[in-house]
């Protein structure tokens, strides 16, 4: 119980401006709207364009949840066979189970609103009780002065649309696909005097009438063990959490035909277990659905969001730091406004730029943040469409949940590739400019590189596994480290810049993955520089396959031919048996080294001296080894390659990347 009490605490932390839809009511797309006067009057109607449908209306626990053969009606709002008496004189279909009914289901819609408007008389709802008394509605929609229905010759509704139907009757196209104009909802204005809301839905003392009769007219009372007061509880709990189509629930025991609850209770009240308060239900529902919202991380069906319980801003634990350092890389940007690619210069700084700019960021959250206010974080899932769950959820002091935040982004932290649109170029079209930053890869990206872009399901499970790993500081899946680190040596597939992105995911899970493996770490320690003087095996092979890679891609642009090189191809094999596949790299590379000796003797001299050392570096012993490479090799092929990445004259222009 406890995430539905830190909802609803949290709930009068929601500012009045951005307060979600009212406790008792929904939001519904309405198709029509009909104007009445002070008596009830029948004055006109029309057609709502859809970027107006959007309506709160009043609602019920039953109406809310509609479902079955015989769903419950709103008691202001809805579809036409709830608020029209004549709905059948036109051919009108009802819900099956209301056909061996007649009059239903108008009845009970002026049923409700007539013991609504008994028990708390207010003029708008007057007024729509007169007129939906009058059972004329439909008769008023199809006069040929309004015609916001159609009618077929046989005046009866048309139950098929024609080609050029929705000239003549605008209501075709404001309908969603596979519904009829006689399914569509109805929502009323009331055009009173020195009134100046006439619309039900902009009408504050018409909601607060309803939000405080109907918790009234509930007769379910017992303890909520949310509040310990006796009160109305709720039996049908909201849905609509993650979006407006979304039927899955949170608490959900309606299903007497299954196993909800049959065998622990013998009914669905929910006095027999925990009972909860329809006004907490309510207001936590509407809370979590405010909140998912306006700062929540969606991942497919999946939903995660953090938040303080006073209401004030956190940081997002899922988000990559790029997204926090958008300004920060325009801003360097505009220093650079000729270059088309460009990074960062780490072997100045090793990370203490991005370092400050991180403590920084924090810095703000923690002014704000008191060390003891509470943060909660909560991810949801749903297995099927009626059903949802908790998936992860933590109670957490504020101090706590920055600290390990800002522990995830600077274990993380690696230099990523970044794209800036800025300026036309060519014909009106944005450059895109490559920059490279230290930051920390977000779960997404670290899923779609261990898995690639198409697997949903395993998205889902990747994000909900690394979750922990960021809040409660668990140590990061090594399968997942090293799936990334296959997938990246096995470049088939990928675009250039696709290829990119993961490399340097992979070299931050390769590095955050030792980082935070403290028994497993063997003294690894990596930095954000090329380190030149750096001796282990893997990463020396890492640095020769760059080095090849260089030179090879050089004599193909001076020939002006494009095309993969021999250390692309053979990534893979490199990674699982170096010293073999280094002698192939190396004998491909000679007619290379030759042709570029003529034609670029400095750069050739260049690459010749660093070859010689970085193979000084190995130890006799280390090279000849038929060990296959770790994740460290990427690191210091990477890194290899953000060295020349930052020379001004590197002419080079890879095919496929984002310029």
């Amino acid at each position: 119980m406890s995430w539905i009490q830190k909802l609803y605490e949290t709930h009068a932390a929601i500012p009045p401006d951005e307060a979600s839809v009212p406790e008792s009511h929904i939001t519904v797309k309405a198709h029509i709207e009909v104007v009445l006067d002070a008596q009830g009057n029948f004055r006109r109607a029309k057609v709502i364009d859809k970027g107006d449908s959007t309506t709160v209306i009043p609602c019920t626990e039953e109406s809310a949840s509609k479902s079955g053969t015989k769903p419950k009606t709103h008691p202001l709002s809805d579809r036409l066979q709830y608020l029209a008496g004549d709905f059948r004189n036109f051919g009108g279909e009802v819900t099956s189970g209301f056909k061996d009914a007649p009059g239903e289901p108008y009845a009970s819609y002026v049923g409700q609103l007539r013991s609504w408007v008994k028990a708390k008389p207010y003029s708008l709802m007057e007024a729509i009780l007169t007129y939906v008394s009058r059972g004329c509605l439909i008769a008023d929609l199809v006069k040929p002065e309004v015609k916001v229905l159609p009618l077929g010759p046989d005046g009866k509704f048309i139950k098929k649309k024609e080609k050029g139907d929705e000239v003549l009757f605008p209501i075709w196209s404001v309908l969603a696909a596979g519904l009829l104009p006689e399914n569509a909802v109805v929502r009323w204005r009331v055009e009173i005097p020195g009134r100046p809301a006439s619309g039900t839905w902009e009408d504050q003392t018409l909601i607060d009438e309803w939000r405080a009769y109907y918790p009234q007219a509930i007769t379910l009372r017992d303890t909520c063990m949310v509040t310990g007061d006796n009160s109305p509880l709720a039996s049908l709990h909201p849905a609509k959490l993650r979006h407006a189509g979304d039927k899955a629930k949170l608490i959900s025991a309606n299903d007497t035909s299954g196993f909800t609850f049959l065998g622990r209770f013998t009914d669905d009240s929910g006095q027999q277990a925990c009972g909860v308060g329809y006004e907490v239900s309510q207001k936590a529902h509407s809370t979590l659905r405010w909140l998912i919202s306006r700062q929540g991380f969606k991942n497919g069906s999946q939903v995660f969001v953090s938040w303080a319980v006073s209401g004030k801003r956190v940081p997002p634990p899922l988000v990559e730091s790029s997204e926090w350092m958008d300004e920060a890389s325009t801003a360097f940007a505009e220093e650079h406004p000729d270059a088309d690619s460009l990074v960062i210069d780490h072997a100045r700084d090793v990370g203490q730029g991005f370092a400050q700019r991180l403590n920084r960021y924090m810095a703000g959250y923690r002014a704000d943040i008191e060390p003891t206010e509470d943060i909660v974080v909560m991810g949801l899932d749903s297995a099927t469409p009626g059903r949802m769950s908790i998936t992860y959820y933590r109670e957490l002091l504020g101090s706590e949940f920055l600290a390990r935040l800002e522990n995830w982004h600077s274990i993380m932290a690696w230099p990523q590739r970044l794209t800036v649109e800025d300026g036309p170029k060519g014909k009106g079209k944005p450059r895109k400019r490559v920059f490279w930053q230290a930051c920390a890869p977000g779960p997404r990206s670290i899923a779609e590189t261990a898995y690639g872009r198409r697997d949903d399901k395993l998205k889902r499970t990747t994000v909900e596994r690394l979750l922990p790993c960021i809040i409660d500081g668990r140590e990061l899946p090594r399968d997942l480290m090293e799936s990334c680190v296959r997938r990246v040596a096995n470049r088939v597939g990928m675009e250039h810049w696709e290829w990119e992105q993961a490399l340097a995911v992979a070299c931050a899970m390769f590095k955050g993955f030792y980082a935070r493996h403290g028994k497993h770490n063997n003294g690894r320690k990596y930095e954000m520089a090329l380190e030149m003087k750096k001796d282990t095996r893997d990463y020396l092979y890492g640095r020769l396959l760059a080095i090849a890679e260089r030179i090879e891609e050089m004599a193909l642009y001076v020939a002006g031919e494009s095309r993969s090189t021999a250390a692309a191809r053979l990534m893979q094999h490199f990674a699982d048996h170096p010293c073999s596949t280094w002698r192939t790299i190396e004998l491909a590379l000679q007619p290379y080294m030759q042709r570029l000796q003529s034609k670029r003797g400095g750069f050739m001299h260049n690459m010749k001296s660093l070859l010689d050392e970085v193979m000084g570096l190995f130890k006799d012993e280390d090279f000849q080894s038929p060990m296959p490479l770790s994740g460290e090799f990427l690191l210091g092929y990477h890194l290899q390659r953000l060295e020349w990445k930052k020379e001004k004259d590197n002419t080079i222009e890879t095919e496929g990347e984002e310029r």
